[in-house]
């Protein structure tokens, strides 16, 4: 796959909003350790922010990249605030120079996360890891190619205490137990290929976005497909 044309990186700040064709995405430096966190952000909250922190630190990262997806192909639109409001508010959560609020979904014009790391994977020279939460990890199984998913990237499980346990004994983490990484080497994830990943022990952050959504009139539920 070619690598993608990436044009100069825009002012810190600066909505991406959703183009009529796929587009670019923005600029970014070589060689990069890039986490990835996919998600319909509805909204985004300090939960977001307190993991990527986490990530960036631990995986040792130069930056993380929220994706605010456009859809959310288990979701009814009518469960999500608009793109344009997610967006925003995503912007004003994150707050943190080596964190970066993108709309690839819309510009790449993908629905599913396996065709997103592979538009991504056409960045060549760049680390990818994608960060996600034991719930997601738990239902991936519902997920388009969700094997092959593994297979693309480098993936980060990040503890959520409801459902760690559920997760961590699940058909996911039973087929790919071999690919396990040892917590204390997750430093090292990004510079290992696929399939690898790691769960990440965290302490729980009270933030939640369902909790959110009741007392600011957000649409009622989720956050990724």
């Amino acid at each position: 796959m070619s690598a993608l044309s990436w044009p100069r990186r825009p002012p810190r700040g600066r909505l991406l909003l959703p183009l009529p064709e796929p587009g670019p995405a923005p600029a970014v430096s070589p060689g990069r350790r890039i986490g990835l966190l996919g998600g319909s952000f509805n909204p985004a909250h300090e939960g977001h922010l307190y993991i990527s922190l986490q990530a960036l630190r631990r995986l040792r990262l130069d930056e993380i990249w929220w994706l605010v997806s456009p859809r959310n192909p288990l979701k009814a639109p009518a469960e999500l605030a608009p793109l344009a409001e997610r967006l925003e508010r995503a912007c004003r959560v994150a707050r943190h120079p080596r964190i970066r609020v993108l709309d690839l979904e819309a510009r790449f014009g993908t629905l599913y996360t396996v065709d997103t790391l592979r538009r991504l994977r056409g960045m060549r020279g760049h680390r990818f890891v994608w960060l996600i939460g034991a719930d997601n990890l738990a239902q991936l199984p519902r997920w388009r190619h969700w094997r092959r998913i593994f297979r693309l990237v480098p993936i980060a499980v990040f503890e959520r205490k409801s459902y760690s346990y559920g997760a961590l004994a699940g058909q996911v983490a039973h087929c790919f137990a071999a690919a396990r990484l040892a917590e204390e080497r997750a430093f090292a994830l990004a510079d290992l290929a696929p399939p690898r990943w790691v769960f990440m022990r965290l302490r729980p952050h009270p933030a939640s976005a369902t909790a959110i959504r009741r007392a600011g009139g957000w649409p009622q539920h989720a956050d990724r497909e």
